[in-house]
């Protein structure tokens, strides 16, 4: 049974999230605050962390970077939850190394479809030949890329949207439509899925 950490202050909220998780046969645990949640995602070692970002004791940045730092659990997927609007801290986190958010009020599908992803990407990642490190997109620039149209391939790679990568990267949609078009040039291929597996070698090369 795979374990889920819900870091929510909202009682109501965390209570909800909790149901929905339980009722989908997850072993789903709660914090209240970022502090306790930290403490339990090292001790509980969680599959998945679902976080709030305003939070108090210590907002979800907060949360994560401490997590991040910390070997026993850097590589845990973490999923922000954000207010409606909140494009600023969307990209703070996800720069941070986020792995997803979701916009509140949560939707059962969203939730669920966010938690099966992050599951079935580190089940990849464990499995598969490719190891790769999203830390920087720099290693992405050797495909003769500049510097942001390398950000937003790293961002493909992860299998983020157009939408989503406008939001992270703080520009139009349509200006990373214009970058996703050099890439597929600049590599030679013609999908995101061909894109994504050169960004994988080039990511994972030791």
């Amino acid at each position: 049974m795979k374990k889920i950490l819900v870091i929510e202050d909202e009682p109501e909220m965390q209570r909800n999230l909790l149901t929905i998780l339980k009722l989908e046969k997850f072993n789903a645990i709660g914090a209240g605050n970022g502090r306790a949640g930290i403490e339990m995602a090292k001790k509980e070692k969680p599959d998945v962390i679902v976080c709030d970002v305003m939070m108090p004791e210590m907002d979800g940045h907060g949360v994560l970077q401490a997590l991040r730092e910390d070997p026993n659990t850097a590589s845990i997927p973490f999923i922000f939850l954000t207010a409606k609007g909140e494009k600023r801290d969307v990209r703070s986190g996800m720069n941070l190394g986020a792995d997803d958010y979701l916009t509140k009020p949560v939707a059962k599908a969203d939730l669920l479809s966010a938690i099966a992803a992050r599951l079935k990407r580190r089940s990849q990642q464990t499995t598969n030949e490719f190891q790769p490190d999203f830390s920087s997109w720099e290693p992405l620039a050797a495909l003769g890329l500049t510097p942001r149209v390398a950000e937003v391939l790293l961002w493909v790679a992860q299998g983020k949207t157009n939408s989503d990568i406008a939001t992270i990267l703080g520009i139009s949609e349509s200006t990373v439509k214009k970058h996703v078009i050099e890439i597929f040039s600049a590599l030679g291929v013609e999908t995101r899925s061909a894109a994504t597996v050169r960004a994988l070698e080039c990511l994972s090369a030791k």
